[in-house]
């Protein structure tokens, strides 16, 4: 069954068992306090008549009628009291002499029906030594018609309104069913894949969150799956390259067309494209295991000023090389150091594939700089060279991402996939001066 019309007949039912149990409850309320409001009037009808009958002159809105026949039947039916009574409001020969009734908590039983009775004394006094009592009757079956026309239109009513909540319900469990029917559709659509297909539906409160989760999970995984096809294309190029190398090389030596110097030359640069695909299968791997192996990463409190350190030991060589300075500058308090939650080595080599990145461009100097605020701790790298293209800049820290002179395409990757293992981020940016930089932002540890 669909769930909208679970929900409705779950409403429909809950609806239905609210306008039972509420007749069922409600009856002998009506039946109480139409019985309790008819002996208040009959009170007052005694009262009245006892008025009217103890000062003749005054006049009263109801008159008096009883008969002597009446009165002797109600005398002989409530002789034991010793008292004179007054029959009122009782029908023709609705008391008789001799006529068996019985009277059980305040209703008098009669063989053509049952009647409400109420009593009313008057004590005896100087001027009436006599005592009082005025009985008044109502029959119950007239009781039992108001109560029945009440709750007729009292069910009539409460019908209505379930009819109407039962309509108000339907209406709500479209608004609510509608969109999860449609996004279980746009589900069906990422189990088979189909990520740039997944449409955004349209809705309000917390359902209109998830189909917007579901809508930027989809991009995301299609961003994902489009990285994957690149990825599988660039290794396939990456791959291809040095291997035609060698494959030209090994046949040109097993031909015998390339001989003495000409062989020693080719089987240097089979030597040397074995070790560039060495180092592409490897940084592959690593990254491979960065974003997927929880094993190989093993943070600690670092000092981030060892770190940068270790990272202008490791590269002074390379940059002197290329004739290049290498200036590092700090900005946090001179009171403590600056220390990150990291891998030590995975840290510098992020930092070193940064700054060799930087080498490759830089004219004349590579900056380095150091700042702490508010509990974040960032690493700022620049270079003065002529920046980042427009183009390469979105996609830059993609897996074979290259500039002009570019190596793997790797190693920025495997910097983001560190610098994120370790709850931080990396961005990357044209200088207003010109050049490249990249800065790593980081919670800062305690030492």
């Amino acid at each position: 069954m669909k769930l909208i019309h679970q929900l409705n007949l779950s409403f429909g039912v809950l609806l239905l068992s609210i306008v039972v149990v509420t007749a069922v409850l409600i009856y002998p309320i009506m039946s109480n306090t139409l019985i309790k409001g008819q002996r208040a009037s009959m009170q007052e009808q005694a009262v009245t008549l006892i008025n009217q009958i103890k000062n003749p002159g005054i006049p009263s809105k109801e008159p008096v009628n009883f008969k002597p026949s009446e009165f002797e039947a109600a005398q002989s039916l409530l002789a034991k009291l010793n008292q004179t009574f007054i029959m009122r409001n009782l029908p023709k020969r609705n008391l008789s002499a001799g006529e068996q009734v019985q009277i059980r908590d305040g209703i008098l039983h009669k063989p053509d029906g049952a009647y409400l009775l109420e009593t009313e004394v008057e004590p005896p006094s100087l001027l009436n030594p006599n005592a009082m009592t005025v009985l008044v009757t109502t029959p119950i079956a007239k009781i039992e018609s108001m109560q029945n026309e009440l709750f007729i239109r009292f069910m009539v009513v409460l019908t209505i309104g379930g009819l109407l909540a039962f309509l108000l319900s339907i209406y709500m469990t479209r608004r609510i069913a509608t969109p999860l029917m449609k996004l279980r559709e746009e589900l069906k659509k990422l189990e088979t894949r189909r990520f740039s297909e997944v449409q955004l539906i349209h809705s309000g409160g917390e359902i209109g969150e998830v189909a917007q989760s579901v809508h930027q999970l989809a991009a995301e995984l299609d961003r994902h799956q489009l990285a994957q096809k690149q990825f599988f294309q660039n290794a396939s190029h990456e791959l291809k390259t040095p291997l035609t190398s060698i494959r030209g090389y090994a046949e040109g030596i097993l031909d015998g067309i390339f001989k003495e110097n000409a062989a020693v030359k080719g089987l240097q640069t089979i030597a040397s494209e074995c070790e560039r695909l060495k180092k592409i299968v490897n940084e592959m791997i690593l990254l491979a295991k960065l974003e997927s192996e929880e094993g190989i990463f093993h943070a600690y409190h670092v000092s981030v000023e060892q770190l940068v350190s270790q990272t202008a030991e490791r590269i002074n060589p390379q940059l002197l090389d290329k004739g290049l300075k290498l200036e590092v500058t700090t900005r946090s308090p001179a009171s403590k150091a600056s220390h990150i939650k990291a891998d030590p080595d995975k840290m510098l080599q992020a930092l070193l594939n940064i700054v060799d990145n930087a080498s490759r461009y830089a004219q004349h100097v590579i900056r380095i700089q150091i700042e702490e605020q508010d509990n974040m701790i960032s690493i700022k790298i620049a270079d003065d060279g002529a920046g980042i293209p427009d183009s390469l800049l979105p996609r830059l820290f993609q897996r074979f991402a290259k500039g002009q002179d570019g190596q793997t395409g790797l190693g920025l990757a495997i910097s983001r996939a560190i610098v994120e293992r370790c709850q931080g981020q990396i961005s990357a940016s044209n200088g207003s001066n010109g050049g490249a930089a990249f800065v790593l932002r980081f919670p800062a540890a305690g030492s």
